[in-house]
Parts: structure tokens; C-alpha cells; sequence
């Protein structure tokens, strides 16, 4: 019985060891993956010039709020009527959110109501999250967000819904939410700054009006004619 202590104590050892390997390798492959995403965005020009022009701007506005940007990570809010989007911040060792900058759209399409189709000239209004980063966008910088996700999809009859929908550069829209491309800018960054912390969703809110109880009965009231979009806000 005096024989199976040592080898088991080996055993144990060895297994502790190839553990440890392989948490190291994983939080290494990690730490990589979030710096080769920042390396591979500083490739592109228009992002090189954004950290010129902005990167202060941005980790000013985030150390002021008490935010490392190494441990950043936001969300995005858009609202149609007001025409603002608000880009909330927090570490992300903590639970909550604060707004840290508020931008104006530079322009608008469509009416208030979701999107339901390609060429309704509509701004999505739903739960979204950025999908793809274009640092060469036509738009100067843009973001991708994952319209259509799952409920527009369950909620539209149309056989195309449409696609490529983008927060970005520029002063023009057909369906996406332009901010003009010094703003973008710092958009982008923002959302750079989350990315390479890990924050592989970044989430984006799209509301038709900042749903206050006196927005919401008013909007009752004006589009009581329609209560498929009333019951769709509703909800």
C-alpha cells in the first residue's frame, strides 16, 4: 500500500502541471487575439489618423469617468426622435453602466417603426450588437451592427429583409445612422478600445424615442391608427 503514495502523488502532480500549461496557453492565445485585433486596425490609415486626432479626446472623457481602457466595455443607444446616440461605459469588473458622451445624428430615413424589408429606406429599432469593424468603409469608419437578428426575422413576411446596416461616417442615410466623420471617429475608437478588452458583442439599442411615460402615451395617441407598431413598441 506504500507503493501507490508516491506515484499517486506524481500523478497528481503531472495532472496540476499540464492544468496549468493549458490555463497559461489560453490566457496567452486570449491576450494575443485582443492584441493582434488593435495591431490589425493600426494597419489601416484612417485608423492610425483617428488615434492621432482622437485618442486623447477618448482616454481623457474615459479616465475622467474612472475607466481603464484596458478593461473597457460600452454600449450604444440610439434614439430616432431625439436624434442622439449615447455611448455608455463601464470596467468590466463592475455591474453597471454610466453615459459618458452623447453625439447628435446627422440625418435621418424612413418613419418611427422597426425595419421590415430591404429598401424601406428604414432605421432598425430593436436589440442589436456590433458584427463587423470597416476601417475602409466608404462612410470614412463604420460599424456593422446584426440587423436582422432573430426577431426581425420572425417578425417580417418579406422574403428580403435587407442588410448592411452601419453606424458610420458621412452625412447621408438610406437606413443607417450617419454621425458625420469627425464623430465616427471617436465612435470607433470607443469601440476599438472595448473590442481589444475582450468585449467580443458590443451591444447596440436602437429605440424609436426615449421611452419615457410621457413618449410612450403620446406616441399611443398619435399612432393609435396603427397598433401592430403600437403593440411592437409596447412589447
Amino acid at each position: 500500500m506504500f507503493n501507490d503514495a508516491p506515484d499517486s502523488n506524481r500523478d497528481f502532480k503531472e495532472q496540476f502541471l499540464e492544468v496549468t500549461i493549458i490555463l497559461l496557453t489560453l490566457i496567452l492565445t486570449a491576450f494575443s487575439l485582443q492584441t493582434d485585433f488593435l495591431t490589425e486596425q493600426k494597419r489601416y490609415k484612417r485608423v492610425r489618423t483617428t488615434f492621432e486626432k482622437k485618442g486623447e479626446i477618448v482616454t481623457k472623457t474615459l479616465k475622467e469617468n474612472g475607466i481603464n481602457a484596458d478593461g473597457l466595455n460600452i454600449l450604444i443607444t440610439a434614439y430616432k426622435a431625439e436624434q442622439t446616440l449615447d455611448i455608455y461605459a463601464r470596467n468590466k469588473t463592475e455591474a453597471s453602466y454610466k453615459r459618458i458622451v452623447s453625439f447628435d445624428i446627422c440625418k435621418s430615413s424612413g418613419q418611427p417603426g422597426p425595419k421590415r424589408k430591404q429598401g424601406d429606406y428604414q432605421v432598425p429599432e430593436g436589440f442589436y450588437y456590433i458584427d463587423r469593424f470597416n476601417p475602409s468603409s466608404n462612410f470614412y469608419l463604420s460599424l456593422g451592427i446584426n440587423y436582422p437578428n432573430q426577431s426581425d426575422r420572425i417578425k417580417s413576411k418579406a422574403t428580403n429583409l435587407g442588410g448592411d446596416i452601419f453606424i458610420h461616417g458621412s452625412c447621408v442615410t438610406i437606413g443607417c445612422i450617419p454621425m458625420t466623420d469627425n464623430k465616427i471617429m471617436e465612435i470607433y475608437l470607443y469601440a476599438i478600445h472595448a473590442r481589444n478588452s475582450g468585449q467580443m458583442q458590443i451591444p447596440v439599442y436602437i429605440f424609436p424615442f426615449k421611452m419615457t411615460d410621457q413618449n410612450f402615451n403620446a406616441s399611443i395617441k398619435k399612432y393609435k391608427s396603427n397598433p401592430e407598431l403600437v403593440k411592437f413598441w409596447a412589447n
